[in-house]
């Protein structure tokens, strides 16, 4: 019996020692995503879109850049970690087959080093060769070259401006992350010229129109009417900005606004989608007769959508209100001097129809809403200076305008097969079961919550309503936020996960997204009775946009970073001792990460810095720190 069971074990043993070199020779290709803390996954080539990336741990990324091309060989379990065979597969990159990017954007230090802006590449990077003029503290073009040993270093080619200045640090920015700048004085002159092309439309001027928008918006593509049926309904008119009346597919300023995809904000810095001329000419304007694009809605008085209809309209805005006055009415009815008699009784009806909807929705969708404020930078254009800091959670005012822009896409998106035209959709799949269940780990060990399954939507309204409504709410909901995948853009209609939804189209922005005004395109060519595009030309415009929106996002987060830091580093200067509140986000080997709510920031504290030793730290906990000891990660 011994001797048996001394055989069994060693054949199984060399069945496992078999896996392990079958699996050692395993070489892959495919695509390096570089993570900010030094660790990456990669992307297999020729795989499926539900194939699982491969973990790349920091030590085995080699000189490998985000999005570089490479070769990796899979690791197989390390001997004497059990918990290696629950993990998913762990990967070494052998070598680079192709750069991403020929150049980069960072800032000259002391000695032969810069430091990108980008915080997906190397915090420290080396370089050689003249310094064009450039000195400690400025932000310079880095063209990568190979080093010695086949190491890559790189050479400045080009001085971009002073670090510190709003001015040089959007300039960097910009040219870091390739957004393309203002349109030309010459193409705004062709661009005011433009005129709008035909179509039958209804005359709707007579419509009690409104818009509302932020105090600062600078286009207005959306506006609102309601309106009494004689059976008690209501009619809710959501009548958006006709622009495919003036940017027909091919054209020169369409070709344009498909490569921009989108508006670009950055904090002291518009980049629209299209020229502002135009822009100001398709928008809504107070007082003037506008082209629009309207869908009317049917309600009943338990805020259900009995019925639609889409027309492209003339309508005239009564009044421009914005965000704040309108919630200043909705909570103390407080009513602005200059509006008229009608505005009030407009806006209550507005309030109470809308928010049907909304209840409604909530009962037969169960979506999900994360209440994460809004902390944003704003500048001076003008004076390029920074004015403060802004935190804003979704008020009621906003919402308001959102359930109407929700409801409006909905119909469009379910309009779009119903008619055989082929349209761009807004999707967002299903939590990741391995993001899940990191998920939950994370919330039993750190916070002793158990979320059940959040990929049921009801289960993770109800765990979102069950959070304790203190400093670590916001915290957890930001884990959950990144728990979830990211929304993007499809030629097939599937799940949008957090709205509940299938057939989503977005529609109601096609001054500022180009996938709207896709869509809208594609309706004026139905409407009147001309060819639309296929599906297959259209996904490569849903390919692009879901790229170019990470791209801009990545671009306004690290805008923004900067900008917060640098406020919080002005304090400091004044104050050395300052103190600043923050909260335990994450526990490391060498130290802690800390958010300053406040400041929507994340910074890293040394533990040698920490009274405390990092056993005795607890994630969600909160602490006082002297400015001295925070290193700003996110300000590369």
């Amino acid at each position: 019996m011994k001797k048996q069971r001394k055989l069994r074990l060693r054949r199984i043993a060399e069945r496992a020692r078999n896996r392990r070199e079958e699996r050692e020779s395993v070489i892959l290709s495919g695509v390096f995503h570089a993570a900010p803390a030094g660790y990456g996954f990669f992307t297999p080539e020729n795989t499926q879109d539900d194939a699982e990336d491969i973990f790349i741990p920091a030590k085995f990324t080699g000189n490998a850049l985000d999005g570089d091309t490479v070769e990796v060989k899979l690791l197989p379990p390390r001997k004497n970690h059990p918990e290696d065979l629950e993990k998913g597969p762990v990967a070494k990159i052998m070598e680079v087959k192709k750069r991403a990017r020929e150049s980069f954007i960072a800032q000259l230090l002391q000695g032969s080093f810069v430091s990108p802006v980008n915080n997906r590449l190397p915090e420290v990077f080396p370089i050689h060769g003249s310094r064009k003029g450039a000195v400690r503290g400025d932000w310079v073009k880095i063209a990568c070259t190979p080093g010695k040993n086949g190491e890559l270093d790189g050479t400045i080619v080009e001085v971009i401006g002073k670090a510190g200045e709003i001015t040089g640090d959007l300039d960097a920015i910009m040219a870091e992350f390739d957004l393309p700048g203002k349109y030309s004085a010459a193409e705004e002159a062709e661009a005011i010229n433009t005129i709008p092309a035909e179509i039958p439309r209804t005359d709707c001027r007579k419509l009690f129109v409104l818009t509302i928008d932020p105090f600062d918006a600078k286009d207005f593509d959306d506006a609102l009417s309601i309106t009494p049926n004689d059976d008690g309904t209501w009619e809710v008119g959501i009548h958006i900005a006709d622009v495919a009346a003036y940017i027909r597919p091919k054209d020169y300023f369409d070709k344009a606004a498909a490569r921009r995809s989108f508006s670009c904000y950055l904090p002291g810095r518009t980049l629209p989608m299209l020229p502002a001329g135009l822009t100001a000419k398709i928008s809504m304007q107070q007082g003037q007769d506008s082209l629009a694009h309207s869908v009317f809605l049917t309600v009943d008085r338990d805020g259900k959508v009995l019925s639609g209809k889409r027309l492209h309209t003339t309508v005239k805005v009564a009044k421009r209100l914005d965000y704040d006055e309108v919630q200043r009415f909705l909570d103390h009815n407080e009513i602005n001097p200059q509006w008229d008699e009608k505005i009030p009784e407009t806006l209550r009806i507005l309030a109470q129809v809308v928010g049907k909807m909304r209840e409604f929705r909530e009962k037969t969708e169960a979506f999900i809403e994360l209440p994460l404020p809004e902390v944003r930078v704003i500048c001076d254009e003008k004076q390029n200076i920074v004015t403060g800091i802004e935190k804003r959670f979704s008020r009621q005012s906003e919402q308001l305008v959102e359930e109407c822009m929700l409801a409006a896409n909905q119909f469009v998106g379910r309009e779009l097969p119903q008619k055989s035209v082929s349209g761009i959709y807004r999707v967002h799949p299903e939590p990741e079961p391995e993001k899940i269940m990191e998920f939950t780990d994370l919330m039993q060990e750190a916070f002793h919550l158990a979320p059940g399954d959040i990929s049921n939507r009801t289960n993770c309204r109800n765990f979102i309503d069950s959070l304790p409504d203190d400093e670590t709410r916001p915290l957890i909901l930001g884990m959950l936020l990144r728990s979830l995948p990211r929304a993007s853009y499809s030629t097939r209609g599937d799940l949008h996960f957090a709205l509940g939804k299938t057939f989503y189209a977005h529609f109601t922005s096609p001054i500022r997204r180009y996938t709207d005004l896709t869509v809208h395109q594609q309706l004026w060519n139905c409407d009147l009775n001309q060819r639309t595009r296929p599906a297959s030309s259209l996904e490569s415009v849903a390919a692009y946009a879901s790229e170019m929106e990470e791209n801009i996002d990545a671009a306004c987060f690290t805008a923004n970073d900067r900008l917060k830091i640098r406020i919080v580093e002005e304090l400091m200067a004044k104050d050395p001792g300052k103190k600043f509140h923050c909260l335990i986000t994450r526990i490391l080997n060498y130290g802690i990460l800390v958010e300053l709510p406040e400041y929507a920031i994340t910074a890293a504290i040394s533990g040698g810095d920490l009274k405390m030793p990092l056993s005795a730290m607890r994630i969600g906990e909160t602490l006082e720190v002297r400015g001295t000891i925070l290193n700003f990660q996110n300000k590369r």
